[in-house]
């Protein structure tokens, strides 16, 4: 049994950092995930009203905004994997590195989420309009799903600190 730090096991005062990891991890990815569809699907129902036809082609930017909450969750996962044993092996270090992880992951989702949103608003409308752009848009969904990832994968390295 570890030596106990007032009252309560080693380790246990630093689990709360990397249980914060954790809830920030999920809840900004949901957030972004939930900014990003509802602005993207407001924009996708707009314009659905006078070109109903072209509603599935421009389903894209709410289902990349959906797969935000989807990393959230993986990071989440795993940072709760490397909670299992706070009470012997947990150190300050990790739940502060668990805790960055769970922070880049989550505001990084934020961030794509706000992006995907607002491009897949006006993004959708223009595509109606002037069909061409639709490989211009997905390309500018595809970099703005990228800084979701590049967050995704700081998470994964510093979880394996």
């Amino acid at each position: 049994m570890a030596t106990p730090v007032d009252g309560f096991p080693n380790g246990t005062p630093f689990a709360m950092f990397g249980y914060l990891g954790v809830t920030a991890s999920i809840a900004f990815s949901c957030m972004g995930a939930a900014y990003g569809t509802a602005r993207a699907g407001a924009g996708l129902a707009s314009m659905g009203v006078l070109h109903p036809s072209q509603v599935m082609k421009n389903m894209i930017a709410v289902v990349m905004a959906g797969v935000l909450g989807i990393y959230g969750l993986i990071i989440s996962v795993i940072l709760l994997q490397n909670l299992k044993d706070f009470n012997t092996t947990y150190s300050a270090y990790r739940a502060f590195a668990e805790l960055g992880g769970g922070l880049s992951c989550g505001l990084s989702c934020l961030a794509a989420g706000y992006a995907i949103g607002v491009v897949g608003d006006y993004g959708v409308r223009a595509v109606a309009k002037q069909p061409s752009i639709y490989v211009g848009i997905i390309l500018v969904l595809i970099f703005s799903e990228a800084l979701a990832l590049y967050g995704l994968i700081v998470a994964i390295v510093l979880s394996q600190k």
